[in-house]
């Protein structure tokens, strides 16, 4: 689709069309898209501004960047702030504190286990090991149980220590899926009190904990 038809398309009353746009600009260099990416960022469809957040991660410039973050902390649905905080994350170092203070100011499960994968995709232990912390506090349990198993992460790092710590502080979590997380990222560490926590773990009340602690027990190879 050329240039002017793209155009078209992004003013089309059919967010289909506006969608289909977006895909186009693909296709095209940073130069190009960035400004039409920009010109559909406050579309009053929610799919049409993640796609416009998803394009600014693959097409990156400072403004991009800026926008990025103000759709982070102000759009009003939670699946435009989940995608922006991925495409935030791709543009590296710079998007950490951004992601760090927006994991402390939203709540939402899904925003929050966006960043948290984000985060785990990058070189930065004190600021995963920073939001973990947060995490674990979480009410709602899958974003506690990420935070559990991004904690795996931090093994052979500098945070190593202070990982373990908090991760042996759920091994009697009173949900099982805590439990099973748990098993699952004390693979990952070597020491003894990791050890002896898979030990009582494999001796559970749940199956799935059981299986988990045991797989977690064998010796990797290599």
């Amino acid at each position: 689709m050329e240039l002017h038809q793209i155009k078209v398309y992004l003013n089309s009353s059919d967010s289909q069309n506006r969608l289909k746009a977006l895909t186009e600009l693909r296709k095209y260099d940073a130069e190009d898209a960035i400004p039409l990416l920009l010109q559909a960022r406050n579309d009053p469809e929610f799919i049409v501004r993640s796609f416009v957040a998803m394009g600014l991660g693959r097409k990156q410039s400072d403004e991009a960047f800026e926008c990025l973050l103000q759709m982070l902390t102000g759009d009003r649905d939670y699946n435009v702030r989940a995608e922006a905080a991925n495409s935030i994350a791709l543009y590296g170092e710079r998007s950490i504190a951004p992601l760090m203070t927006s994991f402390e100011r939203d709540d939402h499960w899904l925003v929050r286990r966006s960043i948290l994968a984000a985060m785990a995709e990058m070189t930065a232990p004190d600021a995963l090991y920073q939001i973990c912390q947060i995490g674990l506090l979480d009410e709602d349990l899958t974003v506690r149980d990420a935070a559990i198993e991004s904690m795996s992460l931090l093994a052979g790092s500098h945070r190593e220590a202070d990982a373990l710590e908090s991760l042996l502080s759920f091994v009697s979590a009173d949900s099982w899926r805590t439990r099973y997380a748990v098993a699952r990222a004390l693979k990952s560490f070597n020491a003894p009190s990791a050890k002896s926590a898979l030990s009582y773990l494999s001796r559970d009340t749940d199956h799935r904990v059981v299986g988990a602690a045991l797989e977690s027990l064998v010796p990797q190879e290599g």
